[in-house]
């Protein structure tokens, strides 16, 4: 099946004709508008290309998320936790957040586009980040897309020992306190994993999803805070 160029519309091919290989390769082409990055998040698509080429955007199948109540930490990491030396906020530095993610190795691909995409998503109350400090250092934090009570996480960044852990698992409860209901990490990998993260189909995703996308949070929960652990 060929991919599909995307035009001035909004619309994206159905998430289930992406490809096999690469696996979730569903789109070329388009914007980072707001109102594009809108569209595709409601359908369980997200974009993910390198500086200055074309925008790819996916749908991928498997899907890893964080199903509530399954969040897991380690006896190590309980004992860190504890005594951890930070200060985890909500909302403080998201222009600093998504660049420290971008200087990131695996960051490249957030560029300049990438970037002015995401700011104006958190303009307009849609794209949220996690912070967390030491010393009133930024040294951690995540930054994702929120659709009803589902929470599309982009990418995280860790400069101190287990701070993103800390910006995940704080993040974590204080969504399921305000009426969460999942939290999308869209590809699996060890970090994830090591926290509870684990793979579902496509399919099963999307009905989450539909399920979740027009549900209401509680009040407050996208409000400038400190976290608790």
């Amino acid at each position: 099946m060929p991919i599909i160029q995307l035009d001035d519309s909004y619309g994206f091919p159905l998430p289930e004709e992406a490809l096999t290989e690469p696996n979730g390769l569903l789109a070329v082409g388009g914007d980072l508008s707001a109102g594009r990055l809108n569209a595709a998040y409601n359908e369980g698509i997200f974009p993910w290309f390198l500086p200055n080429e074309v925008p790819l955007w996916w749908s991928p199948d498997p899907r890893a998320v964080i199903i509530q109540g399954e969040l897991h930490t380690g006896r190590t990491l309980r004992r860190f936790l504890r005594n951890h030396p930070y200060r985890i906020t909500v909302n403080h530095a998201f222009e600093q957040v998504i660049d420290s993610c971008a200087q990131r190795q695996e960051g490249t691909w957030i560029g300049r586009d990438v970037k002015q995409g995401y700011q104006v998503l958190h303009q307009t109350g849609q794209a949220h980040s996690v912070e967390v400090w030491h010393d009133e250092r930024l040294v951690g934090g995540l930054y994702g897309v929120s659709v009803g009570t589902l929470f599309c996480g982009e990418s995280m960044f860790s400069k101190m020992e287990n701070a993103s852990k800390c910006a995940l698992i704080a993040f974590y409860h204080h969504f399921l306190r305000h009426y969460g209901d999942l939290i999308d990490c869209q590809v699996l990998n060890h970090h994830t994993a090591s926290l509870g993260a684990k793979e579902i189909s496509r399919e099963k995703f999307i009905q989450y999803l539909y399920q979740f996308r027009n549900r209401p949070l509680k009040p407050g929960c996208w409000l400038q805070q400190v976290l608790e652990l």
